[in-house]
């Protein structure tokens, strides 16, 4: 199973967007699961369920920057962040989670909806937790 089966599977076992992303990586990052789980927990929803940018989005700049920075040196790892974020965009059309979820009723605030069955037919968010940790993956490979 690659990276962004892993994240889909986690996203639809009830972890946020942004957990599904992270938590896939969890063995390369060499950080314990609950630690990554607190890290990555308040980019869900866009941000808070602010809905803005993207949760799964948020994940992948965090599994990037983390494995391939050395938290000093931006002019290395920005070069890489976009290109991985351009690349998010193209296939998906924004980087933002209202966008992405046009045609979604979903409301903003600070209570997640139930994980129901009507919960995860709605709504694109595994899939695009897939998505974007196959590019996390791709850029981890190069």
């Amino acid at each position: 199973m690659n990276k962004g089966q892993i994240a889909k599977e986690i996203f639809l076992s009830g972890k946020n967007c942004s957990q599904s992303v992270v938590l896939a990586f969890k063995n390369e990052l060499g950080i314990s699961e609950e630690q990554l789980e607190k890290l990555s927990i308040g980019f869900g929803g866009g941000m808070g369920r602010l809905r803005l940018t993207c949760g799964a989005v948020s994940g992948m700049v965090m599994v990037l920057s983390y494995s391939l920075s050395d938290g000093k040196d931006r002019a290395s790892i920005y070069p890489i962040i976009q290109s991985a974020l351009k690349e998010f965009e193209e296939e998906l059309g924004s980087l933002s989670c209202e966008e992405l979820l046009s045609g979604v009723k979903v409301e903003k605030g600070a209570t997640p909806e139930d994980r129901t069955e009507e919960y995860y037919k709605k709504r694109p968010c595994a899939e695009i937790c897939e998505i974007a940790a196959t590019i996390t993956e791709k850029y981890l490979n190069k």
